[in-house]
């Protein structure tokens, strides 16, 4: 074990090492995107200690990891630091955010980085390996719309190992819930409107200062010419989540954690 701790603290030390390369801060990019994430979540890290929580439990202490639609690594990120033994593969189509995510984890050979569309059937063509202990992902699936997001789980089922887990922290919407969803709304939106008061960045605002960097101008710009404005998908309930994966071929699925606006559900092969 403590060998296993000596490579990743000397992995860490490599990386920290190259957090600044060509004039670019990327551990700085790292935690801005991470401040930005937590204006629309100000719960985002308790979704991660349950994600990692549930990953021991079942796989244990070192496993293979697929961070799924991964964006700067946020997940690999605390996945490394909890567990030193862990590998982690990030997928994600956005150059911008994997530039930022190449960046931060340059030196540190338990994480790679894997450019793919998640809606080109063929993406898992492009994986290191065939499957994984855990696929993990969080607040990136909602622009999906329901068709492809059930494709999308035929696929995670087949790289998810027998024992293994999958699973999606996202926003979820609710049925038969106006009212409560109504007041939730504004309750989470007014905190946000403090937050911005103070000085948080916006969705809008974080990219444009994303633009403004030498190193992330063109990723920045061709991130718009692959998805255009941002856009939400269906965000269906967390029983459908549950159905369609169980349908997809994991044995058990359920809600492992949820706020007013978003839930965790958990499938286990």
């Amino acid at each position: 074990m403590s060998d296993v701790r000596d490579a990743a603290q000397g992995s860490r030390e490599a990386r920290d090492a190259r957090a600044v390369a060509g004039g670019t801060d990327w551990r700085a990019w790292q935690e801005s995107w991470d401040r930005q994430q937590e204006w629309f979540m100000p719960d985002r890290e308790e979704r991660f200690r349950v994600m990692l929580d549930m990953v021991e439990a079942l796989v244990g202490p070192e496993p293979r990891v697929l961070d799924l639609a991964c964006g700067t690594g946020s997940i690999t990120d605390r996945l490394l630091r909890r567990f030193p033994g862990a590998t982690s593969t990030g997928v994600d189509l956005d150059p911008a955010l994997l530039a930022i995510a190449r960046g931060y984890f340059a030196g540190d050979e338990r994480a790679s980085f894997v450019a793919a569309d998640l809606k080109d059937p063929g993406w898992t063509r492009a994986l290191p390996h065939s499957s994984y202990d855990a696929v993990l992902t969080a607040t990136a699936l909602h622009w999906l719309h329901a068709d492809p997001l059930t494709e999308l789980y035929g696929r995670i089922a087949g790289l998810t190992r027998d024992g293994g887990v999958f699973m999606n922290a996202d926003h979820m919407a609710h049925e038969g819930t106006p009212r409560i969803d109504a007041a939730e709304r504004a309750h989470r939106h007014a905190g946000m409107d403090r937050a911005k008061a103070a000085g948080a960045l916006d969705w809008e605002q974080w990219w444009a200062k994303a633009a403004e960097d030498p190193a992330l101008a063109e990723p920045t710009a061709e991130r718009y010419r692959i998805y255009g404005s941002h856009a939400d998908g269906d965000m269906p309930s967390p029983d459908w989540h549950v159905r369609t994966l169980l349908a997809a071929g994991f044995g058990e699925a359920r809600a492992v954690w949820a706020s007013p606006s978003d839930t965790l559900v958990l499938a286990l092969k």
